[in-house]
């Protein structure tokens, strides 16, 4: 087991990212921190919200809680020797330990040596701690504040460390929401369990993370991902409602918290180049920001801070040479494309796209699709992202990872700390000292 005290009594800072002490001065105490990750989320994702709101009214577009409070960018390269385009895992671990490392690598330097992150920083400070997020809550970005393993796919690992690791004698985590129970309930090992015996909550729904009153929660809501926000049941907790329920737990205590919040999915959605998918997730995301924000409205104690860890598919508003985005054909689709691609397997019948889709599809991409319903789902799947895709004039340049610069959004105490251009790594380095 990770010595995790010892870690973090013998913490220094990251030698390859020296901050200018200057950039400290008139720095306030903070008591709270909100950290808000969407996967994925590069300028393209943030700026075509802009335009989904807007859609065809004429005049001005009006600002998105984004834009209010945009204060920089950061850098999002890994130090991988075979690739400098980096995954979650060592973005992750950039922004937790303020290292940059190797692809896959979670909480771990370039040399594979285990560092400490803000999370267990703030920890050891005396403060709660949670992580919150679409995925299951032991995957890349989420593990890299909380885990030091060199391959972000130990999930079972991963999992287990969430539980046995101390920090100070303490859980090191006080607050778990999101998806992963199958990691959580094996036949090996059922932590949900052990959670239970140490002393925490345990929901699986909207309804009891409402009514459970646990300081201390682990609530699972799918056994790996949550479902998309447009294809979520009631049931299912939005990502703002995660974290309202986090904030509700974490500021019981009166040394304050670190919360990390993650809309995992919009990466996911720009692997797949959906653009239905994608806008689903920034939503998701965006409410969670509203709802720190909101937190964090006439208190002198608490910052709040929002970017991404890489973007992900090459998304471009406007596809082709006509000069027009229709976000009104993403908004007349009303779940995923997966979700449809699944039901028009099961069903066959080509009729049930009028329950999903209500803008008109010409005659030829209707065959594309009935061609395909006796191929596999993937085969369908790919035929109505294309066709979204083309009615809505949204381009794509790659299904894996981009390699631009990421926004920085922050709200209250501290703010002008995030202003200009800096590395991923800067951010934890701030935060580390802003915690101190």
């Amino acid at each position: 087991m990770l010595n995790s005290t010892v870690l973090l009594n013998d913490f220094c800072y990251n030698p390859l990212n020296p901050i200018d002490n200057n950039h400290y001065l008139g720095k306030k105490k903070v008591k709270n921190v909100i950290l808000l990750i969407g996967d994925g989320m590069g300028f393209s994702y943030t700026t075509g919200l802009r335009y989904f709101n807007h859609d065809s009214k004429k005049g001005l577009m009006n600002p998105t809680i984004f834009d209010r409070y945009f204060v920089g960018t950061q850098s999002t390269y890994s130090l991988d020797t075979e690739s400098n385009i980096t995954d979650s895992a060592a973005a992750g671990t950039a922004l937790s330990t303020g290292y940059k490392t190797f692809n896959g690598a979670l909480g771990i330097n370039i040399d594979k040596q285990a560092v400490p992150t803000v999370l267990e920083y703030a920890k050891f400070r005396g403060k709660s701690t949670g992580l919150v997020g679409t995925s299951q809550i032991n995957h890349a970005t989420l593990a890299a504040f909380a885990a030091h393993n060199e391959s972000r796919n130990q999930y079972d690992k991963i999992a287990d460390d969430y539980l046995d690791e101390r920090i100070d004698g303490k859980h090191k985590i006080d607050v778990m929401l999101g998806g992963g129970t199958s990691y959580f309930y094996r036949d090996d090992r059922n932590l949900i369990e052990e959670f239970a015996k140490n002393r925490f909550g345990y929901v699986t729904n909207l309804q009891e993370l409402v009514t459970n009153k646990n300081e201390q929660l682990l609530g699972l809501f799918a056994p790996i991902e949550l479902p998309k926000k447009i294809d979520r049941e009631p049931t299912v907790p939005s990502l703002s409602q995660m974290t309202k329920a986090a904030l509700q737990r974490l500021q019981q205590n009166l040394n304050g918290f670190f919360l990390l919040v993650e809309g995992s999915q919009i990466d996911w959605a720009g692997h797949d180049n959906d653009i239905v998918g994608a806008m689903s997730e920034v939503i998701d995301f965006e409410a969670a920001f509203k709802e720190a924000v909101h937190f964090a409205l006439n208190r002198e104690d608490t910052m709040v801070i929002a970017t991404a860890d890489h973007s992900t598919g090459g998304m471009s508003i406007a596809g082709n040479d006509n000069y027009k985005w229709n976000p009104s054909v993403i908004k007349s689709t009303t779940s995923t494309p997966y979700v449809i691609a699944k039901k028009l397997h099961e069903t066959k019948d080509m009729a049930i796209l009028k329950d999903y889709i209500h803008f008109t599809i010409y005659e030829e991409d209707l065959k594309k699709i009935q061609s395909t319903i006796e191929m596999e789902v993937e085969d369908t799947l790919q035929t109505l992202i294309n066709i979204i895709n083309y009615y809505s004039n949204t381009g794509w340049t790659t299904k894996g990872h981009t390699g631009e610069d990421v926004p920085i959004y922050a709200y209250g105490v501290n703010r002008h700390l995030f202003s200009g251009r800096m590395e991923n790594s800067d951010i934890a380095q701030i935060l580390f000292q802003i915690i101190d």
